[in-house]
């Protein structure tokens, strides 16, 4: 090969990585915001759910949709506040509780600002 071409090929992969590396950050994007709509979703249906559960009274023997996941504490007796078990759910969830991200997708794992939140 030439100096000329392998250089050329050189510009042309550094070019299809650039492409690559735009695409990826648009997914990543995607990604995102299908997960919090997809969270906001899950907390809409949880929402009807109770207010569907509300309505009909539970004599007339019509079997209500049960959600997939159980958001009830595993120990009932511990007595933790309404507000810090929101947040503690949000933050397993995925998304940020500290006052830096709030509201924000977790994206690289655990946040040392959420965290220290958590346990104190």
């Amino acid at each position: 090969m030439e100096k000329k071409s392998i250089f050329a090929h050189i510009q042309e992969m550094e070019t299809q990585m650039g492409q690559i590396h735009s695409d990826l950050g648009e997914m990543k994007l995607m990604m995102k915001e299908l997960l919090e709509e997809n969270h906001r979703l899950t907390l809409e249906n949880e929402h009807l759910r109770k207010i569907l559960k509300e309505a009909l009274p539970a004599e007339e023997g019509i079997p209500l949709p049960q959600p997939l996941v159980s958001m009830k504490p595993e120990h009932p007796n511990d007595v933790v506040s309404e507000g810090y078990d929101n947040l503690a759910r949000l933050y397993h969830e995925g998304f940020h509780i500290c006052n830096v991200y709030y509201g924000h997708l977790r994206t690289e794992g655990d946040c040392l600002f959420c965290l220290s939140f958590l346990n104190k």
